[in-house]
């Protein structure tokens, strides 16, 4: 499934931590090859260029908008505050432009999220990544 609108607001996170993704109202099912939905689907804010764009996608759009809201975990500040999402929109889409990324392996990871779809990371592959930032952290 390819959820088109991942989000913090997407994310609940119950008491003991556990987080469930909701709103599923503009995923599709992945198929073998690209799928290409000509509809406008997602927030500006943690869209994938190539969602903006109306191209072909894969789950790696996902794999994007991780990057937003683990910009977000890190940074504590909500993604483009104070800039219009026609704005954003625009810099994302057609000038590549992207959020100031936080020092360290976790804005290595983040840039590995924003990058092009065919050389993001694999969910395997942020998840070992991000046990490897815990156990430094230990």
């Amino acid at each position: 499934i390819v959820h088109r609108d991942l989000k913090s607001a997407n994310c609940l996170v119950n008491k003991h931590w556990v987080v469930k993704i909701c709103d599923f109202g503009l995923s599709r099912i992945m198929t073998e090859s690209p799928v290409n939905d000509s509809s406008s689907a997602g927030t500006p804010e943690w869209m994938a260029p190539e969602l903006i764009r109306n191209e072909p996608f894969t789950e790696k759009c996902d794999i994007f908008s991780l990057g937003v809201i683990m910009w977000e975990l890190c940074t504590l500040t909500r993604p483009w505050e104070g800039v219009p999402p026609e704005r954003v929109v625009y810099a994302v889409a057609n000038e590549g432009s992207r959020l100031e990324l936080p020092e360290g392996p976790l804005g290595r990871l983040i840039a590995d999220c924003w990058a092009e779809p065919q050389d993001r990371p694999s969910c395997d592959e942020i998840l070992s990544r991000l046990l490897d930032c815990e156990y430094a952290l230990c």
